[in-house]
């Protein structure tokens, strides 16, 4: 519903486009540290961001939209100004946040922590936390539990701070209630097209005009050059394959390791709940004692009286079936009741901030420890990496060593390290990252070289991944070549007769516009449409700002709006209505949004604050550094 408020210029005049804080894990450390590595990007009083860091972030950045964007992902986005602005500008925000947390002495407790990563869908198995699970994600990414638990910690301290300026923010109920009836207010709204193909037929070109057009513009009919390789990967994981280990070694691995092979023990529960918001403590306490009443008298009915009595919706249709859970999963209350009881026993009436809970315990898993049987290819894997990262830094110096000294073929190399040498289909030299290991812009780069090209020697060995070399060597090669006239004619011909039709459309709706503001209407409008700003998801950008930003004062009014491609509309306003009455639901759901609006222009503003406090300086030209 509040993408209409978006759409709505006075409306955004009031409140600001604001950018909510992506908080990325960086502990404390990193932020207050001054590394001397190359110029500074920026300082905050004492404190320095350098060109690492800022690089680091920049490729974070950019590994997060190569896997939201997918095959529609561009490396070039974020190779521009606004964009390595807005990142500095983000590291900046949480440095400052860091500071003041500092002083203020704010921590998030490990409660917090625990509730955080329980939370974390990668984690768990079947819905449920996993050790094992969480255990081996951290390994995959080169993190100890230790160290992401410190990292995850510093960030739950800075969304702490964020959260509690952004609770601050109150907005009036007249400030809603006036937002809600601009959002629901109807227009009765009347369209009039100057369609493009009505005016293509008009449209007289010269006979000259498309290869004048071709000429002028040949970059835009140009082929580009393209290029097919050979080449070679070199990966830590590719290393580890190739190693061995004995059963010797994973025995003594296990032996060395068992804390980490312990299944804690876990516990299965069915609950009542009787929710406190309907009934108030009171009565909802006694409710819950009477429940307890009647299940002493009858153990059997448990099942059947949280199925009709119970509040909490996840488990009162199962008979309060919670299934099996470990220390951690519940609140400290209820996790503690439920590890004092036996098998089948009834606790009491046990209060926690969700309302008073009946516990039944119905089952046990005791602590167990895991077989070598079954974490053998865990050991086994985790050996082999362990080796392989080691093998990699020794074999990654040589590997590139080879490319270089052996440049006239990668059969060397390939041979050396047991790789294959793989091919490409045709290429181009934008980086795609659809094409994989060859979607990398620095190895592209050294692929349409002019050393690689007129002499197919080896590119170097580049890093297109963590742990992963990969050299290439050009064995065909297309250069870019411009496209004949004629192959292109009949494009540029419609694409020039559109480009005069729109003219012309929009000269005409333009000057039609201006005889309907002086009064002179004899137009044959469409059918009447009602519209309210809730609605203008469903209208193009351009349409909804036109229709919504009309003059209400003397009706009707008239609009009009360029519709590139497609001709020029007119708009006649001929009505306004106060528009459908919104249900609670909806009503407190633009409300929220409001707050959460308020809220961050809060934070917005103290952000501000704290830069003209601690004195925030930035090196444009460090910030405008390509160097990696």
């Amino acid at each position: 519903m509040f993408d209409a408020v978006r759409n709505n210029k006075r409306i955004v005049q009031v409140f600001l486009a604001l950018i909510m804080l992506p908080f990325a894990f960086f502990g404390v450390d990193s932020y207050m540290r001054n590394d001397s590595m190359g110029g500074d990007v920026a300082t905050i009083g004492d404190v320095k961001i350098t060109q690492q860091q800022f690089q680091q972030t920049l490729r974070e950045q950019q590994e997060r939209l190569r896997v939201q964007l997918g095959d529609q992902y561009d490396p070039k986005l974020l190779e521009n100004a606004e964009a390595r602005k807005a990142i500095l500008d983000d590291l900046i925000n949480q440095r400052l946040l860091a500071i003041e947390a500092g002083k203020k002495h704010m921590f998030a407790g490990d409660n917090a922590l625990r509730q955080a990563i329980g939370a974390i869908e990668a984690f768990k198995v079947d819905g449920k936390f996993s050790t094992e699970r969480y255990e081996a994600a951290l390994r995959s990414q080169g993190m100890s539990p230790a160290g992401f638990e410190a990292q995850l910690r510093q960030d739950l301290t800075l969304q702490q701070l964020a959260g509690a300026i952004g609770q601050s923010g109150v907005v009036s109920r007249s400030v809603a209630d006036r937002v809600l009836a601009m959002q629901t207010e109807k227009r009765e709204v009347l369209e009039y097209r100057f369609n493009l193909d009505s005016y293509l037929s008009k449209v007289k070109l010269a006979d000259d005009a498309a290869k004048k057009f071709y000429d002028e513009n040949a970059s835009q009919f140009e082929v580009p050059e393209q290029a097919k390789a050979e080449y070679v990967v070199l990966s830590m994981d590719a290393i580890a394959a190739q190693l061995a280990v004995t059963e010797a070694e994973i025995k003594t691995w296990y032996d060395g390791h068992k804390d980490r092979y312990q299944v804690p023990e876990e516990r299965r529960a069915s609950h009542i709940l009787i929710g406190t918001e309907k009934l108030g403590k009171d009565k909802a306490k006694a409710k819950a004692e009477e429940l307890l009443v009647e299940i002493r008298k009858n153990p059997a009915a448990f099942a059947d009286l949280a199925k009709k009595n119970s509040d909490d919706p996840g488990s009162a249709s199962k008979g309060g079936d919670l299934g099996f859970f470990g220390r951690g999963a519940m609140v400290k209350v209820f996790e503690d009741t439920t590890m004092s009881l036996k098998e089948g026993e009834i606790s009491g009436v046990v209060e926690s901030d969700f309302g008073f809970h009946i516990i039944k315990l119905t089952g046990i898993h005791a602590a167990k420890e895991k077989p070598l049987a079954e974490v053998r290819g865990d050991i086994e894997a985790e050996l082999k990496k362990v080796a392989g990262s080691r093998k990699f830094a020794e074999a990654a110096e040589t590997f590139s060593n080879m490319v270089y000294e052996q440049a006239d073929s990668l059969k060397p190399v390939a041979d050396k390290f047991k790789l294959a040498i793989k091919s490409s289909d045709w290429l181009g030299r934008q980086a795609n990252p659809a094409n994989g290991v060859l979607g990398n812009e620095k190895l592209m780069a050294a692929l349409f070289s002019d050393d690689s090209v007129k002499n197919r020697r080896n590119t170097e060995a580049v890093e297109v991944a963590s742990n992963t070399l990969v050299a290439a060597r050009l064995v065909d090669y297309k250069a870019k070549a411009l496209q004949p006239f004629e192959g292109v004619k009949a494009s540029v011909e419609t694409l020039l007769k559109n480009k005069e039709a729109q003219a012309l459309a929009s000269k005409d709706g333009e000057a039609r516009l201006d005889a309907l503001k002086k009064g002179e209407d004899k137009l044959a409008w469409g059918a009447a449409k009602s519209l309210s700003r809730m609605d203008a998801r469903q209208l193009p950008g351009p349409v909804a700002q036109a229709v919504f930003s009309m003059e209400t004062g003397k009706l009707p009014s008239y609009s009009g709006v360029e519709l590139p491609g497609s001709g020029y509309a007119l708009y006649k306003l001929t009505k306004l209505d106060a528009g459908e009455k919104v249900d609670d639901a909806r009503k407190q759901g633009l409300f929220k949004q409001l707050g959460n609006l308020v809220a961050q222009e809060d934070v917005q503003l103290y952000l501000a604050a704290l830069r003209s406090r601690y004195k925030v300086e930035i090196n444009q030209a460090a910030l405008e550094s390509k160097d990696r």
